[in-house]
This record gives C-alpha cells, sequence and structure tokens, in this order.
C-alpha cells in the first residue's frame, strides 16, 4: 500500500493567495481565532467589559475636547453618539493592524516548528477581534436608542462596509506583519503609527472640515467610506456616500491583494528571521 507523501520545497518569488490551502487549515484558523478571543480576557476582572471600556471612555475624552470645547460639527447629531460610531469601526481596524502586525513574532516557535500556510495568523487576528466589533456595535444600538435615532433603510448597507473594513484591515495587517518579521521597529511603532493614522480618517470630525475640492482624494482611504457610511445608515447624518464607498471598497481591494501577494512572497524567510 503507497503512503501518500506531502513535499513542502521552498519557493521564490510572487506566489497566489492559494486560498485552498487555509481552507484545508480551517480547523487550525478556528483554533488561532478562538485563543486569541480567550486569551485576551484571561485573568481579567472586567472581562469582555474592556469592549466596552475602550472605545467608550476614548469617545467620553473626544466628547469633552473635541465636541464642547473646540464644537465640531457632528452634522446635527449629538457628538457623543456621533463620535462613539466611528470609534466603534476604529477601534476593531486598529486593534486588528496591531495584533496582525505582530502575530508572526507571536507564534514564532510555532512558525519554525510546524508547517500550515502563515497567512492564518493575521486573519486569526481579525476574526478573534470581530467579538469586540460586535459588543460595540450592541453598545451604539443603546447610544440610539437613549436619543431616539432610528437607523435608515441604508442599514442594509451595513455588510459591505464591514466587508471593506476587513478587506482593508488584513490586507495592511498581513503587509506589516510580513515587514515586521525583518524590521522590529515596526512592531515597537505601532501604537503610535494608529494613533497618527485615526487623525486620517474623520474619527473625531465631520467631513464637512475637508475643503470639497480634497474630498475625493481624502476618500482614498478605506476608513473614510466606512465611518462615513456608518454614520450615514445609523445616524442619517447624510444620504449614503457612494462616492465615497466606492473609491475606498476599490482601494480596500488592492489593499487586500497587494499585502496577501508581498506576505506569500516573503513567507519562505519567516522561520529564519521570526
Amino acid at each position: 500500500m503507497n503512503t501518500p507523501v506531502t513535499r513542502v520545497r521552498p519557493t521564490s518569488g510572487w506566489r497566489s493567495l492559494d486560498a485552498k490551502s487555509i481552507w484545508a487549515y480551517r480547523d487550525l484558523l478556528y483554533f488561532l481565532t478562538l485563543r486569541g478571543i480567550k486569551g485576551k480576557y484571561a485573568q481579567s476582572v472586567l472581562g469582555v467589559g474592556w469592549a466596552v471600556i475602550q472605545p467608550l471612555a476614548q469617545t467620553l475624552i473626544f466628547t469633552v475636547i473635541f465636541g464642547n470645547l473646540v464644537q465640531l460639527s457632528s452634522d446635527g447629531v449629538p457628538y457623543l453618539v456621533f463620535n462613539f460610531t466611528a470609534m466603534v469601526a476604529w477601534t476593531y481596524f486598529s486593534g486588528i493592524l496591531t495584533d496582525a502586525t505582530g502575530s508572526l513574532i507571536t507564534n514564532r516557535d510555532m512558525i519554525s516548528k510546524v508547517y500550515f500556510p502563515r497567512l492564518v495568523l493575521p486573519i486569526a487576528a481579525t476574526l478573534s477581534k470581530l467579538p469586540d466589533f460586535l459588543i460595540g456595535l450592541v453598545v451604539l444600538g443603546g447610544l440610539l436608542v437613549y436619543y431616539g435615532i432610528v437607523p435608515t433603510a441604508g442599514i442594509l448597507l451595513f455588510p459591505l462596509l464591514l466587508l471593506i473594513l476587513v478587506l482593508t484591515s488584513v490586507g495592511l495587517g498581513a503587509a506589516l506583519a510580513a515587514l515586521a518579521v525583518r524590521f522590529r521597529d515596526i512592531n515597537y511603532a505601532m501604537t503610535f503609527l494608529v494613533r497618527i493614522l485615526m487623525y486620517s480618517a474623520p474619527v473625531v470630525y465631520s467631513m464637512e472640515v475637508i475643503p470639497e475640492r480634497w474630498q475625493t482624494l481624502y476618500a482614498l482611504n478605506p476608513m473614510v467610506g466606512v465611518i462615513e457610511g456608518l454614520r450615514a445608515v445609523f445616524l442619517g447624518t447624510r444620504a449614503i456616500p457612494w462616492e465615497w464607498i466606492g473609491l475606498g471598497g476599490a482601494v480596500s481591494v488592492v489593499l487586500f491583494l497587494a499585502g496577501c501577494l508581498y506576505f506569500r512572497r516573503t513567507e519562505r524567510l519567516f522561520a529564519d528571521l521570526a
């Protein structure tokens, strides 16, 4: 009886995403995702309460500074709910970037001893943050009830906005993870980088502060379409910004493909460098 033999060979050059291999290791993906969820709240007194405290605390600070003192426009809705809508998406995005960037270094022992498609690691980081995102949406729902705001029919657009958010996060996270293996400075600088990136998206301010002639260029940042789209469907602050969502969606696909392909190109070096 012939025993099947699997040969693992080093590769060079550009490689496909190999979604088939990722699917074959779906059990590993499930385990790593579950481990990420459990590990975050292990031996924590507040547990999943941190998923509420983090975005809510930042929102309260921004409300005092930008809503009350600076008095930035909040598109006709209370600044608290205006900012929290953006913070739910931004907290998910920034959390993925931070965890995905360090995913290869954190799992260096696994990488050096066992073969599996390495792209599973940043994807698991993305999925393990999803419960926090869902909890944030529940809190947002409570704020909508408190302020008497009824979401628009555009709420059906929410899965598309989530898809853009996930594609952007995985693409950037995969690219940064591959770079962080070679340049550890990237991993150390992530907290600083995330804070800078937050002000490149309309998290604390409205698109009204961006001159109209620059808004199309600004919307090349996928988070612009996601955040303004969420505000449009949940708060009714404006008509659904199809142009910004379309631009952001196209860029998110490019970022996803470019990030994952770069990750796959450098994958053969991970075991030696991690």
